[in-house]
C-alpha cells in the first residue's frame, strides 16, 4: 500500500459525451467530416491519396472557405485529416491508365460513426486526427521544394536540417509544460489561464539554475517563440489550444516599419496559448500512451480503499476530496465504506500517517453515518487516537478519554504524515511547537513511543523548532529513540 507522489498533479476531465461534442465542433475536424459526406464517384485523388488540384476549390467552396490558395491549403489540410482518420477510403490510380490518371475515393469505415458511434468512437477518431495535426506540426518548414528535389527526382532530406526526434523532443516538452501549468491550479485544470507564448519557451529553453539568461539563452528563446506559433497555429484548428498568434508587427525585418504602432508593455502581443478541455484530454491520452503517470480524477473510483487512500496521498486537497467524493458514490452503504477506509488505513510502513490523515479527512465526507465503524475502532492502538479526533469533530458523547500513551503515539503520527505530505513548514513548523508547548515534559516521554517513525519525528522537531533550548531537546529524544529501536 506504499504510495508515491505522481509525476503530474491529477485532471478533472469532461465527460466523455462532452468531449465527443467538442472533437466534432473542432473545426479541423468538422471540415473533414463535411469532405468526406461531399466526396463522390467523380472526386479524383492522386498517387498519395491527395485531392486532385482542379477539385480543390470546390472542395474549398463546400467548406465556405476562400476561393483563394488559402482557402484551397485548408481543404487539402482538411482532406489529409479525412484520409488519415479513415472517414475517407482512397483508392491510388492504376499506373497502367498513365501519368494523368486519378484514383477514386468513398466514405471511410470510421465515417458512420460520427454519428452513430459512442463517444469513445467519435474520441478515438479524434485522437487519430491530433496525432495526423502533431506529425503536420512537426513537419520540416522549406520555402521552395524545388531546391531539394535532385535530377533523380528525389528529395535530399539531409538539406533540410531537420531532426524529426529533436522537433517531436522540443513540442512534447512544451506541451507537457503546458499541461503541467494547467492541471497544477489544485483545481484539476477547470479554470486554466493563458500562458505567454515567452515564458512556455523558456520553460524548455532556459536552465533551471540559471539566474538571468545570457543573450545567448534570450536568442533561443526567441528561436523558439517562432517555432512554437508556427506550432500551435497548426494544432489550434484540431481543438487542443486556444491561441492568440504572435504579433505580426514584431515581425518586421530590421530597417522597416510597423504597419502601427505596437504597445512594448503588452504581452499579449508575444503570443498566449491556453490549453482546451479537449487538449487536456488528448494530451493526456498522449502521455498515458508514453508511459508517464497522468492521474485523473475518477481513476480511483472502483478501487479499493488501500488504492484510493495510497492514491490520493499527494493530491491537492480539492482533488482529493472529489476523489473520495466519486468513490462513495460506488459503495452502497456508507458503514461499510467507513469500515473499509479504517482497514486501509492501519499499517507500518512508512506511507502509513499519511493514509491515516486521509482516512479521518475522508470520513468526515462520509459523515455522520461513520460513527458505528469509528467507535469499533477505539481501542485499536493505530486507529484509536485518530477515531476519538473524529468523534470530537463531530460532536458525538460519551467518547472516552485516550491513555497518554495514545496522545503521545498520535502526536507522532500526525508529524510523521506531515512530514510525508511534504506540506507547508510554516504549517508544519507551527504544528510541531503546538505539540511541545501542549504536553509538559514533551520529549522526555516522547522518545519512548512505539512508532516507527519517532526518531525521524523527533528529528524534525529539532529542526523546525524556534526555541534554541527546546530543539536540543527534542534531538536528544532522537538519539534516544534511535538507541531503543536498536536495542
Amino acid at each position: 500500500m506504499s504510495a508515491e507522489p505522481p509525476t503530474l498533479p491529477p485532471v478533472r476531465l469532461r465527460t466523455e459525451a462532452e468531449l465527443a461534442r467538442d472533437a466534432l465542433a473542432a473545426p479541423l475536424l468538422a471540415r473533414a467530416v463535411r469532405l468526406a459526406r461531399w466526396a463522390g464517384p467523380g472526386t479524383g485523388v492522386g498517387a498519395g491519396g491527395e485531392l486532385v488540384d482542379e477539385q480543390l476549390p470546390e472542395a474549398a467552396e463546400h467548406l465556405g472557405l476562400a476561393a483563394d490558395e488559402n482557402g484551397a491549403a485548408e481543404a487539402s489540410e482538411a482532406w489529409r485529416l479525412a484520409v488519415d482518420t479513415g472517414l475517407i477510403d482512397v483508392e491510388d490510380p492504376d499506373e497502367e491508365d498513365g501519368p494523368d490518371a486519378v484514383g477514386k475515393a468513398a466514405p471511410g469505415e470510421n465515417l458512420p460513426l460520427v454519428t452513430g458511434g459512442s463517444p469513445q468512437d467519435v474520441l478515438a477518431i479524434w485522437l487519430d486526427g491530433l496525432e495526423a495535426a502533431y506529425a503536420d506540426a512537426t513537419a520540416p518548414v522549406f520555402d521552395d521544394l524545388a531546391d531539394l528535389v535532385g535530377e533523380d527526382g528525389s528529395v535530399d532530406f539531409d538539406a533540410l536540417d531537420w531532426d524529426p526526434e529533436a522537433e517531436a523532443d522540443f513540442l512534447d516538452g512544451v506541451l507537457a509544460n503546458l499541461y503541467l501549468l494547467t492541471v497544477g491550479d489544485g483545481l484539476g485544470g477547470t479554470d486554466p489561464v493563458p500562458v505567454p507564448l515567452p515564458a512556455l519557451a523558456a520553460s524548455v529553453i532556459v536552465p533551471d539554475e540559471m539566474g538571468e539568461p545570457t543573450d545567448d539563452v534570450l536568442e533561443q528563446v526567441s528561436e523558439a517563440m517562432m517555432r512554437l506559433d508556427d506550432q500551435f497555429r497548426v494544432l489550434e484548428p484540431i481543438g487542443i489550444v486556444e491561441y492568440r498568434p504572435v504579433d505580426e508587427a514584431l515581425l518586421v525585418e530590421a530597417g522597416e516599419e510597423a504597419a502601427q504602432a505596437v504597445d512594448d508593455e503588452d504581452v499579449t502581443r508575444y503570443g498566449m496559448v491556453r490549453l482546451t478541455p479537449l487538449g487536456l484530454y488528448g494530451l493526456r491520452a498522449r502521455m498515458l500512451e508514453a508511459g508517464v503517470d497522468a492521474p485523473a480524477i475518477g481513476d480511483l473510483a472502483d478501487k479499493g480503499a488501500d488504492a484510493l487512500l495510497g492514491g490520493i496521498a499527494y493530491y491537492p486537497e480539492a482533488a482529493a476530496g472529489s476523489e473520495v467524493e466519486l468513490w462513495l458514490a460506488r459503495r452502497g452503504g456508507a458503514d461499510g465504506a467507513a469500515a473499509e477506509l479504517l482497514a486501509a488505513a492501519r499499517g507500518t510502513d512508512p506511507q502509513a500517517p499519511l493514509r491515516r490523515l486521509h482516512c479521518q479527512q475522508a470520513l468526515a465526507l462520509v459523515g455522520a453515518e461513520a460513527e458505528p465503524a469509528v467507535r469499533e475502532v477505539l481501542d485499536d492502538p493505530e486507529l484509536g487516537g485518530l477515531a476519538r479526533v473524529w468523534l470530537a469533530e463531530l460532536g458525538a458523547q460519551g467518547v472516552p478519554a485516550p491513555p497518554e500513551s495514545m496522545i503521545f503515539w498520535l502526536a507522532v503520527d500526525t508529524i510523521a504524515a506531515q512530514l510525508a505530505a511534504d506540506g507547508d513548514l510554516d504549517e508544519l513548523q507551527e504544528l510541531v511547537e503546538g505539540l511541545a508547548g501542549r504536553h509538559s515534559g514533551f520529549f522526555d516521554e516522547a522518545w519512548r513511543v512505539d512508532h516507527p517513525a519517532t526518531a525521524d519525528v523527533l528529528d524534525a522537531m529539532g529542526r523546525l523548532h524556534s526555541d534554541k533550548k527546546q530543539a536540543k531537546e527534542a534531538r536528544k529524544a532522537a538519539f534516544k529513540a534511535r538507541s531503543r529501536q536498536g536495542s
